[in-house]
């Protein structure tokens, strides 16, 4: 794709509409707590609500501080992204790739804190009573766009040394 704009913005888009339906769909069909075996023993859709972070960091803090810690953290990381993207070149796509994943991770769970104080998780990986934490869409996305960021900047280092 020669338009680095066309790209970030479908991707960034596709995602964001992705985890939004997803979202809304558990909302719409489940209870708090409700699971759906999908794969027995390892992959359920359980709707659970987390006012924190990954692996419930801040979980406990008051509301107050969590809207304010995540609403700067969010903002202040789409203005990064939006500073890399601005200064990625058209030719290193794996690198707008992973910023408008990370992007539309960001933006899905702050329209959930928006909405309701806090996201709205779903995907229940596990094996036996071993639960990973639930996630969603976003989350998703967010680490996928991260394990290329990380995977790019490996590249681009051994690039520089060779």
């Amino acid at each position: 794709m020669k338009n680095k704009y066309l790209l970030f913005v479908l991707i960034t888009a596709a995602i964001l509409v992705l985890d939004q339906w997803t979202k809304t769909l558990v909302l719409s069909h489940m209870a708090i707590g409700e699971s759906i075996d999908v794969i027995d023993g390892f992959f359920s859709i359980s709707y659970i609500r987390n006012p924190g972070a990954a692996f419930g960091f801040l979980a406990t803090a008051s509301p107050l501080f969590r809207s304010i810690f995540f609403l700067a953290a969010t903002v202040a990381a789409i203005l990064l992204i939006l500073y890399y993207f601005k200064n990625t070149a058209i030719e290193n796509q794996w690198m707008i790739i992973s910023l408008s994943l990370i992007l539309s991770g960001a933006l899905g769970n702050l329209i959930d804190r928006l909405r309701f104080g806090e996201v709205i998780d779903f995907l229940d990986v596990y094996i036996r009573s071993c639960h990973w934490p639930a996630f969603n869409v976003a989350d998703s996305a967010i680490t996928v766009g991260a394990v290329i960021l990380i995977w790019q900047m490996i590249i681009k280092g051994k690039e520089k040394k060779d």
